[in-house]
């Protein structure tokens, strides 16, 4: 029971006051804002994935069409 009340000892004074001047309704907000930030993190990591898999497939696409003229190319010097 006595480390509860002493785990806060190391914390600088300014975060001790904040943290005692928090009502319910700040630590809720809190909670939500600590939700939103890693939903957004989670998006932000999906949406760079998709962007990246787009640019490959674009790659991909280029690179095969050059291949198909390549390939035609072929046929119709013969």
């Amino acid at each position: 029971m006595t480390e509860q009340a002493h785990r806060f000892d190391d914390l600088p004074d300014e975060t001790k006051e904040f943290l005692s001047n928090l009502r319910k309704e700040d630590v809720l907000l809190l909670k939500d804002g600590l939700r939103l930030v890693n939903a957004t993190q989670i998006v932000g990591k999906f949406v760079k994935w998709v962007i990246i898999g787009l640019l490959g497939i674009l790659a991909g696409i280029v690179m095969f069409g050059e291949s198909i003229i390549k390939i035609v190319g072929w046929f119709r010097v013969a």
